[in-house]
C-alpha cells in the first residue's frame, strides 16, 4: 500500500461500505467529513468524477475495538451504482488535522 493510502486509512475508518472505495474517493468522503466536523454542521455535499451524493454528520461518536471517532454516513451516486458508506474520522486522525481540542458529541454507537 502506497504510504499516502495508509495514511488516509489513518484519518478514515469505514464500518460498512455497499460500494467499492477508491483511495481518492476515501479522500473525499475524509474532506467532506472533516468540513462538517470543523462547522458542526449536519449536511455536505460531495460532487466529482468518482461520486456525487450526501454526507451527513451523525453527531454521534462510534467505538470499534480502539478505534473511536465522530461518525458520518454518506448516500452516494456512482458510476457503479448507487451505494451507502457509514464510517468515522479516527481520533488520531483528527489529532494530525489540529483537532484534538474539540470534545466528542453526542453519545456512543457501539
Amino acid at each position: 500500500m502506497p504510504a499516502d493510502a495508509a495514511a488516509s486509512w489513518t484519518l478514515i475508518s469505514v464500518l460498512f461500505s455497499s460500494i467499492p472505495l477508491s483511495d481518492s474517493l476515501a479522500a473525499a468522503l475524509h474532506d467532506a467529513a472533516v468540513e462538517l466536523y470543523r462547522r458542526d454542521d449536519s449536511v455536505g455535499q460531495v460532487a466529482g468524477d468518482l461520486a456525487n451524493g450526501r454526507v451527513v454528520n451523525l453527531k454521534r461518536t462510534m467505538q470499534l475495538g480502539a478505534i473511536t471517532g465522530p461518525a458520518f454516513e454518506a448516500k452516494l451516486d456512482t458510476e457503479r451504482g448507487a451505494g451507502t458508506v457509514r464510517y468515522l474520522l479516527t481520533r488520531q486522525g483528527l489529532e494530525l488535522l489540529g483537532l484534538s481540542g474539540e470534545r466528542p458529541r453526542g453519545g456512543y454507537l457501539n
